[in-house]
């Protein structure tokens, strides 16, 4: 079970990492983005970082298994943010991978959330 939680972890954190760097990459796309889904932009400038270290803990495996429990309760949070945005019937772009994210809020990015915390679970196996 230990590598099923090693590569789940390897896979949660290249998801945050490529999240993260998007952000930054279109660093003036997110944060419009982000300032359209209502972010505050003090948490708009962090969050792109935030997503870079739990990544990278992630990958590198460092203390084990708390980066990817920090994963869980992240997506977990995000995912109940987009659910609020949709029921309050908002649908601004998604904003979640920077420029790459432009589809509006919808179930999609709320399935694929779902998909990514069963991944983060699994890499809390991962000892």
């Amino acid at each position: 079970m230990a590598v099923v939680g090693v590569v789940a972890s390897i896979l949660i954190g290249a998801v945050f990492v490529f999240s993260g760097g998007s952000k930054l990459v279109d660093r003036e796309i997110w944060l419009r983005q982000s300032s359209d889904l209502g972010v505050v932009p003090w948490l708009a400038r962090l969050v792109p970082w935030y997503e870079l270290v739990v990544g990278a803990l992630l990958l590198s495996g460092v203390a084990r298994p708390w980066p990817a429990v920090v994963a869980v309760a992240t997506l977990v949070v995000f995912t109940v943010f987009i659910l609020r945005r949709l029921r309050d019937g908002d649908r601004p772009p998604c904003a979640c991978f920077g420029a790459r994210s432009s589809r509006p809020l919808g179930r999609g990015q709320v399935a694929r959330n779902a998909g990514l915390i069963v991944v983060a679970l699994l890499a809390t196996l991962a000892t």
